[in-house]
Order: C-alpha cells, then sequence, then structure tokens
C-alpha cells in the first residue's frame, strides 16, 4: 500500500480519535496519562495561537470540529485519571506536579486558584464567546442577500470577474457555514466547563472515600493526599479548556481580515503619541506624589513617554517621506507621456444614463435596475444558449436627466427616455375607450404610447391597456438590443469557452471537430449567422456534430450554417411554429427562386449574389405586400423557400426588412401544418 502525507494525517487523526474511546474503557497506566496531559496542554496552545495570529476566521474554518474533538479527548482523559485517582492514588507526576506546585502544595490556596479558573472561563470568556457567536451568526445569515446582490452588482458593472465573483460567493456561503456552526460549538466549551467542575467534585468526594475506606488512611490524610491530587487534575483540565475557551473567544470576536490579531492591537494600541503622553505623565504622577511604589510606576511613566517621542517621530518622518515620494510621483507624471493603454479598451456593452435615473439603479432607494441587468443575462443564455458580456453602467451628466444611451462596442446603437413616477401605455389594437396622456414611443419597437401617472394606471389597465414601469421599459430595450447584436458580440474567445463548456462530456466530438476540420474562427461565423437570425446556440452538440459531418466536403461557413438550420428543424419549427394550428406563411415564386440561383456568383472567398436592381425592387415591393398581409390577420412575417435559395434570399432581404424570418422547407418538421396565403414573385 503506498502511503503519502495525506495518508498519514488521516491515520494520525483516526488515530486521535480511537484514543479516546481507549481512555475511556481501558484502564490506562499512569505514563500513558502523562503523556496524553502533556499533548493536550500542547495542542491546546497551538490551537490559541493559530487563533490569534490568523489573519482571517476562515483560515480556521474547521475550528467547530476541533472543539469538539478536543472536548470529547479531555474528557477522556478526566475519566482516566479519575479512575487512577479512585483505583491507587497515583494519576501520574503532571497531575501530582500541578496540584503541588500551583497551588503552592496547599490544598486550600489550589481549590481557590481552581475555582477563580474555572469562573473566569464559565462566566466571562464561555458566557461572552457564546453571546458574540449566537448575534454574529444572526447577523451574518441575515447580511447574505445584501452581499450577494452587491457581488451581482459589482459583476454587472465589470469591477469584477466572473470567477472572482464565484470566489465571493463561496467565501460568503463559507463564513454563513461557520459562524452558524460555532454558534452551536460554544455549547460544547460551556459544557465542558461545568463537566470539569463536576469530575473535579466526584474526585474529591470519591477521593475521600476511598482512601479512608479502603487505603487505610485517616480523615486529614486522605483529605490532603486525595485533595492535591484533584486540584492538578482540575488544573491539568481546565488549563487546556480555559486556552481552548480563549480561543474560541478570539475566532468569533476577530473584525480585521488583513492582519493579525497581535499586529492589529498593538498597531491600534500604541499609535496615537498624544495618548503615551498622557498615561506617561499621569504614571509618573502617581509614583512621586502619591504613597504609591515610586520603583513600579515612574519606569512604567517613562516607558510610555519614551515611546510616545519614538512614534511621533516616526510619524513625522513618514509624513515627509509620502510628501517628498508624492512630489516625485507628480513630477515622473509630468515628464513621461501620457499612458494611454487603458483608454484603448471598449466594453462591450454599456448602458449610460442621466441624474433622473439613478434612483432606478441604486440599491439604497430601491432600486432594481441592477437585478433586472442579471436576469437579462439569464434570459439570453437561456433563450440563445450564449452568455453576454458585462453590461456596464454608468450615469452620464452630459446626458439629460431622463435619458439613457445603449452602447455597443463603444458606439451608441439606441437610445430612449422615460419619465420618472410614470407609467407607459399602450394600445394593444382592441382598446375601445381611450385615456389622455403625454404622447411618446415604445423605445424597443417603436410602437406609439402614452406616459400616465400612478393614479391612471389601474383605469388603463381596466380598458385594456398594457401598462408597464420605467425599469421593464429599459430591461425590455436593453434586452432586444443585446438579441439584435448578439452575433457580433461573440468573440473567439467567447466560442473557446463554449468548446470548453462541453468539451469534459464530448471529448470525441470535439478532439475530431476542432482544429483538425474547423477552426475556432470557422465555427465563431457559423455561431453568429444562427444568432444573426434568432436561432439558439444553446444545443451545442447538435451543432457540431452537424459541423463535423459536414465540413469535410466544404468549409464554406454559409453553407454549412444551412446543414446546421436543419439539423435544428425541431427546435426551429417549435420556435416559430408553436402549437397544432395551421400556421400561414407566404412562399416564394419558383422562377424567382431560379433567377436568384442564376445570379449567385462563386470566388474563392465564398458566394455572393448579383440580382437585377430594378427587379429586386420590385421583388421586395411585392414582399412587402404579402408581409402587410400576415401582419394584418395577426401572424409573424414569415417566408418559406427551397433550402438551396434560403440563405441568399435572406441576404437579399436583409437591408429591407432585417426582422423578416425566412425558413426553408427542410427546417420545417414534419408534423407542421402550413398555410399559404400569398407569393412572392416579380411583377
Amino acid at each position: 500500500m503506498k502511503f503519502s502525507i495525506k495518508n498519514l494525517q488521516n491515520y494520525a487523526i483516526g488515530l486521535y480519535m480511537l484514543s479516546i474511546i481507549i481512555f475511556i474503557v481501558v484502564p490506562l497506566p499512569s505514563w500513558l496519562l502523562d503523556v496524553g496531559v502533556a499533548f493536550n496542554i500542547a495542542l491546546a496552545m497551538i490551537i490559541l495561537f493559530n487563533a490569534l495570529f490568523s489573519t482571517e476566521v476562515l483560515n480556521m474554518s474547521s475550528f467547530p470540529t476541533i472543539l469538539l474533538f478536543t472536548t470529547i479527548f479531555r474528557i477522556s482523559l478526566n475519566v482516566s485519571s479519575t479512575r487512577l485517582i479512585l483505583m491507587n492514588g497515583n494519576p501520574g507526576e503532571v497531575i501530582k506536579q500541578f496540584g503541588a506546585f500551583v497551588g503552592g502544595n496547599n490544598i486550600i490556596v489550589g481549590a481557590i486558584i481552581f475555582i477563580v479558573i474555572i469562573l473566569v472561563q464559565f462566566i466571562v470568556i464561555n458566557k461572552g464567546s457564546e453571546r458574540v457567536s449566537e448575534v454574529t451568526a444572526r447577523f451574518t445569515l441575515d447580511a447574505m442577500p445584501g452581499k450577494q446582490m452587491a457581488i451581482d452588482a459589482d459583476l454587472n458593472t465589470g469591477a469584477i470577474t466572473d470567477k472572482e465573483a464565484k470566489e465571493r460567493r463561496e467565501k460568503i456561503q463559507e463564513e454563513s457555514t461557520f459562524f452558524g456552526s460555532m454558534d452551536g460549538a460554544t455549547k460544547y466549551v460551556k459544557g465542558d466547563a461545568v463537566l470539569g467542575l463536576i469530575i473535579t467534585l466526584i474526585n474529591f468526594v470519591g477521593g475521600l472515600v476511598m482512601g479512608i475506606t479502603s487505603g487505610g488512611l485517616d480523615a486529614s490524610q486522605a483529605l490532603e493526599t486525595y485533595g492535591i491530587l484533584t486540584i492538578g487534575d482540575g488544573l491539568v483540565s481546565s488549563m487546556p479548556s480555559l486556552m481552548i475557551s480563549l480561543a474560541t473567544g478570539v475566532l468569533v470576536t476577530k473584525v480585521s481580515k488583513e492582519a493579525d490579531t497581535g499586529n492589529l492591537l498593538v498597531s491600534q494600541l500604541f499609535s496615537i503619541p498624544r495618548v503615551l503622553y498622557i498615561v506617561g505623565a499621569a504614571m509618573v504622577l502617581f509614583g512621586l506624589f502619591t504613597p504609591l511604589p515610586l520603583f513600579v510606576f515612574v519606569p512604567f511613566g517613562v516607558l510610555f513617554l519614551l515611546t510616545g517621542r519614538n512614534i511621533d517621530k516616526r510619524i513625522k518622518k513618514s509624513e515627509v517621506t509620502a510628501e517628498v515620494s508624492e512630489e516625485e510621483t507628480q513630477a515622473s507624471e509630468i515628464r513621461r507621456p501620457e499612458n494611454v493603454v487603458n483608454l484603448l479598451q471598449v466594453d462591450q456593452i454599456e448602458f449610460e444614463f442621466g441624474y433622473g435615473i439613478i434612483p432606478l439603479a441604486d440599491t439604497n432607494q430601491g432600486g432594481d435596475l441592477l437585478d433586472r441587468v442579471v436576469l437579462i443575462r439569464r434570459q439570453i443564455a437561456l433563450e440563445l444558449g450564449c452568455v453576454v458580456p458585462t453590461i456596464r453602467l454608468r450615469d452620464n451628466i452630459q446626458l439629460s436627466p431622463n435619458q439613457y444611451v445603449i452602447k455597443i462596442k463603444g458606439v451608441p446603437v439606441s437610445e430612449g427616455e422615460i419619465l420618472f413616477d410614470h407609467y407607459m401605455a399602450m394600445n394593444p389594437g382592441y382598446v375601445e375607450e381611450e385615456i389622455t396622456g403625454i404622447p411618446t414611443f415604445e423605445p424597443s419597437f417603436h410602437l406609439p404610447a402614452l406616459w400616465i401617472t400612478e393614479s391612471q394606471r389601474e383605469r388603463a389597465e381596466s380598458y385594456g391597456y398594457t401598462v408597464v414601469d420605467p425599469p421593464s421599459i429599459i430591461a425590455t430595450h436593453l434586452t432586444e438590443v443585446i438579441r439584435r447584436h448578439l452575433a457580433e458580440l461573440l468573440s473567439r474567445q467567447d466560442v473557446q469557452n463554449l468548446i470548453n463548456n462541453i468539451q469534459e462530456q464530448n471529448q470525441t466530438l470535439v478532439s475530431e471537430l476542432v482544429p483538425k476540420l474547423l477552426g475556432v474562427g470557422e465555427i465563431q461565423k457559423v455561431l453568429q449567422n444562427l444568432l444573426r437570425e434568432g436561432i439558439s446556440i444553446r444545443d451545442l452538440v447538435t451543432i457540431f456534430e452537424t459541423l463535423a459531418d459536414y465540413a469535410p466536403t466544404t468549409h464554406d461557413t454559409d453553407i454549412l450554417t444551412e446543414y446546421v438550420r436543419q439539423a435544428l428543424k425541431r427546435a426551429i419549427s417549435n420556435k416559430y411554429f408553436p402549437g397544432h394550428e395551421k400556421n400561414s406563411v407566404v412562399t416564394l415564386d419558383p422562377e424567382v427562386e431560379q433567377e436568384i440561383m442564376a445570379s449567385v456568383k462563386t470566388t474563392e472567398q465564398g458566394s455572393y449574389i448579383s440580382y437585377d436592381p430594378d427587379k429586386a425592387s420590385r421583388l421586395m415591393d411585392s414582399l412587402k405586400v404579402e408581409i402587410e398581409k400576415l401582419e394584418n390577420m395577426g401572424r409573424n412575417a414569415i417566408v418559406v423557400t427551397s433550402p438551396i435559395v434560403r440563405m441568399y434570399f435572406k441576404k437579399l432581404t436583409m437591408d429591407y426588412f432585417p426582422d423578416l424570418i425566412v425558413i426553408s422547407y427542410n427546417e420545417i418538421d414534419s408534423g407542421v401544418e402550413l398555410q399559404s396565403v400569398g407569393m412572392v414573385t416579380v411583377k
């Protein structure tokens, strides 16, 4: 069997736990009990100083478990020492010497010291630690939602990366788990103190009875012998317990995450010279003009005065150094050319707004715009299978108060304006009774609408108006802009991340496709073609399977896109033809299809269409008529063509009707019923 450091550590912990059972059940020789007691004291000191010098509480996240283990181990030692005390009055040299040395070989002094230690541990440290743990756990759990929202806000504004956000969320979860566990773990310490006192009383009474009845000692001898042993046993047990109780208190009261407790306390207590001057002068005066001992108070006073003088000099020196350093930095900034590297970075998506919209983005004022941005990214990821880049939100005083601008790669692509404390009411087409309001246009689809007040909202909804609040207007507008530009936002790195995401479960497929058959750039173009027409790329496995099938015969990304679309016909049909009713569409004249294919030119860079401009104009006029016919029927504008013509017809209509849906017959599932209500032709 191969051993490693990790295996040895596991065996050591197992042996530690096994020893607890052995110490309770098996009578131990006194020398082995000495070893266990010494180890227990050393372990308690290790725990105490680790708690003192750890930079943050999560450095000892396993402390509740450690607390349980050490408490049970100490109790097992108590059981073994009690057995030896009662059986033969010889619990080992450590316990004997503790009783004799700490108590001055005097049972009364030893008993008083033991009681004082128990009271300090039980009333001061344990009670305080228990209360702090309880309050900290409650406040930590209550603060979790706010911390999560702050992380989401930082992520959306680009202040942190996805990895940093994940690490922060994990840390918050660990903190809540730790303090929740500590709230319960402090009960171990409290119970241990009570049990130590009870065991000591049992040892004392039991020792007297055993000494008188079985040991042949008179009452005074039994009291002296067993009293010292009992006090020694109690001190040996209470000292490690006191140190671990103190470690518990240090951990639950730790406030700094940047320095250990020792450095923090010293820096905070001895950082103001004026305080040390006052204390030093007071100590000197106490020593000189009161009956208090001169040789004690005056040296302390002089020490504080000298320390304050030394700190004062150090502060002045650091101020001069900082001033000189600042002047040198300013001079070097003037001398060297401006560093413009940071200015070259362009945010993928920016949302700038005037100061009137700030309350919608400020969580302290009840704004939920940041939460909506998170939902937008989640919604698009589920709908289109693409991760939206971080949306950076910033206010811009150059905009009018209620105006906002959406930028893609630093360039404004859309804008809008809202009225704060108003609602937008839109007529869906069947409203009979109208209401008064401020005329406007809905920014996403440029539909006519009205701004109405809060008091008009209920009446507008009863009339059949669609009423939305300003945050919903902004969120919808932002979502539509992102959908429209998602194809250009998909970078090669994004594609590589998508590949990595499915690689573990589809190792054979990915290794066959990338980079043997297609490069990341070619896959990017296919995915961009799909996103450009609103087709989800979430089913990457099907997309990659299709690319792997057809890439050996062609590297034309437009043709590969058509093959992928045909493989995704179930998803496409479900998107555009939901339900089981007949779906109204228009078709393309076969003669027009032949003319389009005849005008296709093929070059080394790919295929393009060279269609007669006059015919193209008449074709678009015919298409416009058919689109209006479908819209009047309340249907989506969908044109169905033959597979070989689809992509060229889409390119031909892109500039005239960018939102037109063009589908080939091979992209329609067999269960879909279609009804042609018109034909696009050249008149």
